[in-house]
């Protein structure tokens, strides 16, 4: 039996990352498949990304489309964009973290 880390047996340890590691990467298949939608502008533009970070769709609603304002309309859209990215990502973190227990874990996220 192979011993190492303070006695601990190094097959089991190896084991039980191999696991955790199939564990993630499911984890991280099915957060894939989830969106998550975040409104700006009072619901005037709202943004849905998937859990890869990319954005799946922009409804923008036609109140706000004025040509004489469209720096207004970039901002809200940059915002929401920005929003859905992070949200997105947070849900994968926390997905992630229940696996591992809160350790991070160079190279997941």
């Amino acid at each position: 039996m192979a011993k190492g880390f303070g006695g601990m047996d190094l097959n089991s340890l190896m084991a039980q990352a191999k696991k955790i590691q199939k564990q993630i990467a499911k984890a991280q298949e099915e957060a894939a498949k989830e969106t998550v939608e975040v409104s700006v502008g009072g619901g005037m533009v709202s943004v849905s990304a998937n859990g890869l970070g990319e954005i799946v769709n922009i409804k923008i609603s036609k109140e706000i489309v004025d040509p004489d304002d469209i720096e207004t309309l970039e901002d809200l859209i940059l915002s929401g964009v920005n929003e859905a990215i992070r949200k997105a990502k947070q849900n994968m973190e926390e997905k992630i973290s229940a696996l591992t227990g809160g350790l991070n874990i160079p190279g997941m996220f």
